[in-house]
């Protein structure tokens, strides 16, 4: 509901994306602590590759949008917004597709699925919102 210039309008659609990418971001940090309780973490390697700095900051690039996407689902306007979760949640999708037969442990692809399914989720919901006219 709009009341005035100076106030957001928040659609419907809105908090649910917020919602899913927030969903996305606990799923890869509960893989990230488990794999360090269940001792499939090495400190300094990846996938038995030495980590360098550029890797930690690529990866801090990439790990950063699911949190930028919960804030920009509120505050960017309906054309934006619904190309951002397309575009943020299809490049996930196929990292995370790419990425599942690297990992070993059997709860490890149990989260990629799950988030497989979160991306799958935002990219319908992004792809069906409908801008409601006032």
């Amino acid at each position: 509901m709009k009341t005035d210039k100076s106030e957001i309008t928040i659609e419907v659609t809105q908090p649910k994306l917020s919602a899913i990418w927030i969903a996305l971001m606990l799923t890869y940090l509960l893989g990230d602590v488990m794999r360090i309780f269940s001792g499939d973490f090495v400190a300094g390697e990846m996938v038995g590759a030495q980590t360098s700095q550029e890797l930690y900051l690529g990866m801090a690039i990439l790990f950063v949008i699911p949190i930028i996407m919960v804030f920009l689902n509120l505050v960017l306007n309906y054309q934006a917004s619904r190309w951002a979760n397309l575009i943020f949640a299809a490049v996930f999708l196929i990292l995370n597709l790419i990425g599942l037969p690297g990992y070993p442990s059997y709860y490890d692809q149990f989260l990629i699925v799950v988030g497989l399914v979160f991306n799958l989720v935002t990219i319908w919901y992004a792809w069906n919102w409908a801008e409601q006219k006032e």
